[in-house]
């Protein structure tokens, strides 16, 4: 197959690994507020389906951007098309198991992974742009103790504020927030997981010589059919999750869901005008264990937290072997 079929290909796998990315990340957006009854899992999904959508009229593409020069392409190398289709494999699988086992993974952090992993396979270690790769790691822990203090301040407070307003009064009045918070949550989700996917069309189209190297930006179509294909796999949902999130972790009130969604919101929000790719997954459970640490710690299901925090380690590592492997095996067909 000639390069310009292989790009083809490739911006195929990334409107599916967009889709799988909605899907997979469906219950980051949604666990809150169905595990509180607020809105159905039906209606929650198409709530957050809508607003990751129109999250296209809110960020530009920094994180794109971020992620299209993780890899130095070399536009004069038809190899490096090969190398970003790898990546995505690797990818693609890993979050397709961690959603087949129920665990709450990061698909940025996959796709890094993934990209990395080829990129080391076919150039070495000179190919990889460390810094965007520091960064990215810097916030795997960044995000999550983010997530926790501004959850469980938020918590805290609002116990404060509404101490002497009678429990059914508060609940109803959260249950309408939940709406609104769960609705700039979704926009935080898709502001930042969709452009992870401009990113590699972006960067695949340079590598096929479609795209100058030099170009600031991802053509306007790519963001419109990565933005769409986020909001599909969202729309489809992902049930098994929800159960581990919104379930699982603790037992939710609507005032703590509105607490865990806003403070999962300014995070997704502050990363991604920093032009960071961060995981919406590590961003929402740790905003829900700190909500629910200040309701009750003992209320926290810590060996579920556990096996949470295991995917969160090994999903870098793991798509890399995953993306460096399908390289390899690439390379021993002759794909080049």
């Amino acid at each position: 197959m000639d390069v310009s079929g292989i790009v083809v290909v490739t911006i195929a796998a990334a409107m599916l690994f967009a889709i799988i990315n909605g899907f997979h990340d469906a219950a980051n957006s949604i666990a809150t507020v169905v595990s509180t009854r607020v809105l159905s899992p039906r209606i929650a999904v198409m709530w957050a389906a809508f607003f990751n959508f129109v999250a296209l009229f809110v960020f530009h593409q920094g994180v794109a951007d971020t992620i299209a020069k993780t890899v130095e392409i070399n536009g004069t190398d038809p190899a490096f098309v090969w190398v970003v289709l790898c990546g995505l494999s690797g990818a693609i699988l890993w979050n397709l198991l961690t959603w087949f086992w129920g665990l709450p993974s990061s698909s940025s952090h996959a796709l890094i992974g993934g990209l990395s992993g080829a990129g080391i396979a076919y150039g070495g270690t000179e190919v990889i742009n460390w810094q965007a790769i520091q960064k990215t790691v810097a916030f795997i822990v960044l995000a999550p103790l983010l997530g926790f203090l501004i959850g469980s301040v938020l918590m805290f407070s609002v116990y404060w504020s509404f101490r002497r307003v009678r429990p059914r009064k508060v609940d109803r009045a959260f249950r309408i927030g939940q709406l609104i918070s769960a609705a700039a949550y979704s926009v935080g989700h898709g502001g930042n997981d969709a452009q992870t996917t401009i990113g590699v069309i972006w960067t695949v189209m340079i590598a096929g010589g479609m795209l100058d190297a030099s170009a600031t930006s991802a053509p306007y179509w790519v963001l419109l059919a990565a933005y769409s294909a986020m909001a599909l796999g969202t729309a489809i949902g992902g049930w098994r999750i929800v159960k581990t999130m919104g379930m699982g972790l603790t037992h939710l009130k609507p005032v703590g869901g509105f607490c865990a969604e806003v403070a999962g919101a300014i995070t997704l929000f502050m990363a991604t005008f920093l032009k960071i790719p961060v995981s919406t997954t590590h961003t929402i459970t740790s905003a829900i264990v700190g909500v629910g640490s200040v309701a009750k710690a003992r209320g926290i299901r810590w060996s579920i937290a556990t096996r949470i925090i295991y995917a969160w380690i090994f999903t870098i590592p793991a798509a890399a072997l995953v993306g460096a492997g399908t390289l390899w095996l690439a390379r021993a067909l002759d794909a080049w």
